[in-house]
């Protein structure tokens, strides 16, 4: 291996931006005397049901939490749901926690969002549900989705873990499936640690999901505070502690406020590697459809076949350049392998592009000069695997 530059600090295909105001907001949350599920974390729902535009919004304690909530409000005792491979595994396994079954269809070769083709071919008497995930923060086919979803009777949870902020057909995603989960996760477009929050335009399933997060409780802590309040509770579901706290929601709260900068931030830097990168033939660079909205979670390149996918990687990684791969398909884990019997021939797009894809590092604080110094290292490290 030839390293013929190395940066001095290494830099990792994400990072959370956190300032002082954040900090001043979850410092007066911790002086106060709600931090669990309290005031705040109300104050973050609405805020977040207002720039989605959405009726309600139930917030947890991680985007893992969201999505098994949202699959145990669907009330389903039994069948598939359909998926994708190509996907963070807590996408699969809230399928699982509920005792349904994975079924998984393949990506689209453009875009590596779920393909909808593939979904009409995986439909059987047993499917309940479709979960899509929004892949690198650019919204599925969700028209195409719909009307299959509509066809067959079928519930719909929209994945936008990736994709807060993001739009389709200038509609902001978390109005068009019956659930829609975000995540905040320090890699994600804003941050609360962790976290996770489930919208819906439905009454009745936030209802579910607001006792589901609250050990199944039927009222939260906050209503049965007081003098005149009753102590007495009762539990109605199965439910789970995935309660948000207080100081999370603060700064979920103060985050909310520069995501559309933040975003305008990714937007930036996806544009100038898309620039810095078009004259490489060696390399395929993302596709983005002309109805959506981008958010660039990810930006992400397809290697040709012929260079060896994991000598690029390591030779990056010893520049300093904190690739990634987005994503390992769900099938090919142990456990996946050891209790079903996915046949990875039956994802033959899945299989090519998990293959030769790699993350690069995209992250708001990220300046011009670092992404050129990624870009001569994607130059150097292809010329020498």
């Amino acid at each position: 291996m030839v390293v013929e530059h190395v940066r001095k600090n290494f830099l990792p295909y994400g990072l959370h931006q956190i300032d002082d105001a954040d900090v001043k907001e979850v410092v007066n949350v911790l002086k106060g005397n709600w931090i669990v599920m309290g005031p705040k974390v109300k104050e973050f729902e609405s805020a977040v049901c207002k720039y989605v535009g959405c009726v309600h919004s139930v917030a947890v304690n991680s985007g893992t939490g969201a999505l098994d909530i949202a699959v145990a409000s669907l009330g389903i005792k039994k069948g598939e749901v359909i998926t994708t491979p190509f996907t963070f595994v807590a996408t699969s396994n809230s399928i699982l926690f509920n005792g349904l079954k994975p079924v998984f269809a393949d990506i689209k070769r453009d875009t590596y969002n779920i393909d909808p083709q593939d979904i009409k071919k995986k439909i059987t008497k047993a499917t309940k549900a479709i979960i899509y995930v929004d892949y690198a923060g650019q919204p599925c086919d969700i028209a195409e989705i719909k009307e299959i979803a509509e066809a067959h009777g079928l519930y719909l949870i929209e994945d936008a873990a990736h994709a807060l902020g993001a739009e389709y057909d200038e509609k902001k995603v978390g109005t068009f499936a019956d659930i829609t989960m975000f995540s905040f996760h320090p890699v994600k477009h804003i941050t609360t640690g962790e976290g996770g929050m489930c919208v819906t335009n439905d009454e009745g399933l936030a209802g579910r999901m607001r006792i589901l997060r609250n050990q199944g409780m039927e009222t939260a802590a906050m209503e049965r505070f007081g003098p005149g309040a009753s102590w007495a509770y009762d539990v109605k579901l199965l439910g789970r502690n995935y309660r948000m706290t207080d100081f999370q929601a603060a700064l979920g709260l103060s985050q909310l406020k520069k995501l559309e900068g933040f975003i305008k931030k990714r937007q930036g830097l996806a544009n100038l590697y898309n620039e810095e990168l078009k004259d490489m033939p060696s390399i395929t660079l993302p596709h983005t459809k002309p109805n959506v909205r981008h958010v660039w979670h990810l930006y992400t390149i397809l290697l040709d076949k012929k260079i060896n996918h994991d000598k690029f990687i390591s030779t990056m990684r010893a520049k300093n350049i904190g690739v990634n791969v987005h994503y390992i398909p769900i099938y090919r884990f142990s456990y996946y392998q050891e209790n079903f019997n996915f046949n990875p021939k039956d994802f033959p797009v899945t299989e090519d592009i998990s293959k030769r894809i790699v993350t690069l590092p995209l992250f708001p604080t990220m300046t011009d000069n670092d992404v050129s110094e990624v870009v001569k290292a994607v130059r150097e490290s292809i010329a020498d695997v």
